[in-house]
């Protein structure tokens, strides 16, 4: 099942210009439930929820359940420049993960498919040289790399949980990039770029939690080496009648390193905050036009649940706000996000199957080059089944 889903999932598409740059739209890895409050996760404990940005979280899954979440978005995008604007849309797969306990509350696993980043855009542009030789420049890009990923995660004691993920990342991205004279004595020249990549990464986490009267507090952290991408580059020019292919030096992956907290008091009240900093700055790229620097992140949620032990439907219902700030890790198109988002979740009666939703208002680009703002809907489904027990006739 994972490896079919597997499949669907290096076929998630989009269509914005900003996945041109680098690797292309990078994917936090946030759970749906979590995505309607900013999209924090460093710093949540959730056992209603399984959370693959935060390793050591797994830990929390009760002893005798089964966990299953999969999750999917439609996404409607406006994109403006000087020539003009532009809507599209587009409705993706967003990830596929489990999660089920390995010892009593002691040790936790969850596996699962998730998108690392996703490449796809087609736009072009009109010039001439000196007013006589008219051109078109074309630009197109796709692809993307997938990751399939292991976790476990170990209760130390009472108060403290570490963990680590596996990823096995895949993929391909191709750019191509031609130019087209009306004047038939012009030569038309074109570039291909393909970066293929099979590799592995890891993630490290680790949590501080405790429970005093009615609040819960969780501090968490996570880390991610410095390394090399194993992946091949190819890079092939046509110019005139002639055609160069070369291969360039290796790519790498930036270390990633972040912290969070989360507060809730007695189950009606929930807040929490996230920054995480990736540090492109100091990474190999195979291209040299495109400058890379460090990225961070900073989010902001916040949950409110009117009465968990009420008697009503709705009085079980938690409803969240959040917002999250980014800027672009590529420096040559300075780029800063921002993103405001809210949403619900639905649980179903006589079992802990829950529907969670989320709704993302964003902002991305600046008024020199391009902007675009979107409406992102999430919807996942979290089934919650107790299989670890013994029946007694």
């Amino acid at each position: 099942m994972l490896l079919m889903v597997a499949v669907v999932f290096a076929q998630n598409n989009t269509q914005s210009p900003f996945s041109k740059l680098a690797y292309g739209e990078m994917n936090d890895n946030v759970p749906g439930a979590y995505r309607a409050m900013g999209s924090v996760g460093i710093g949540m404990r959730d056992n209603r929820v399984i959370n693959p940005s935060q390793p050591a979280s797994f830990t929390v899954v009760d002893s005798t359940s089964f966990m299953f979440d999969l999750a999917a978005s439609g996404m409607w995008d406006n994109y403006s420049d000087a020539g003009g604007t532009r809507n599209v849309g587009n409705g993706n797969l967003e990830y596929l993960a489990l999660q089920f306990p390995i010892w009593k509350r002691w040790i936790g696993m969850s596996v699962g498919v998730l998108p690392y980043s996703v490449q796809g855009y087609q736009f072009s542009l009109s010039d001439s040289i000196n007013s006589h030789y008219h051109y078109s420049k074309d630009y197109v890009g796709e692809g993307g790399i997938t990751q399939v990923y292991a976790g476990l995660s170990f209760n130390i004691c009472d108060w403290f949980a570490v963990g680590a993920n596996a990823y096995y990342m895949f993929g391909d991205l191709t750019n191509e990039r031609s130019i087209s004279f009306e004047d038939q004595t012009m030569n038309n020249e074109a570039e291909i770029s393909m970066l293929d990549v099979r590799d592995w990464r890891f993630r490290y986490g680790a949590q501080l939690f405790h429970q005093f009267d009615k609040c819960y507090f969780s501090l968490g952290a996570i880390f991610e080496n410095k390394s090399k991408l194993n992946s091949d580059f190819y890079h092939i020019e046509t110019l005139a009648t002639d055609t160069i292919e070369y291969v360039v030096p290796d790519c790498e992956l930036p270390m990633v390193w972040g912290v969070g907290a989360m507060f809730n008091y007695g189950g009606r009240f929930m807040f929490s905050a996230d920054y995480t900093r990736h540090g492109w700055g100091s990474v190999k790229y195979y291209d040299a036009s495109q400058q890379l620097q460090d990225r961070y992140k900073l989010a902001l949620g916040f949950e409110y649940t009117h009465n968990p032990f009420g008697r009503r439907y709705v009085d079980h219902m938690p409803w969240r706000i959040g917002f999250s700030m980014a800027n672009s890790y590529v420096s040559s198109i300075p780029s800063k996000e921002y993103i405001v988002s809210m949403g619900t979740a639905f649980p179903l009666h006589n079992v802990a199957t829950v529907i969670n939703t989320s709704l993302e208002y964003g902002h991305r680009g600046n008024h020199s080059t391009i902007n675009e703002n979107f409406i992102r809907f999430t919807l996942n489904v979290a089934v919650n089944e107790n299989w670890f027990f013994k029946r007694r006739l």
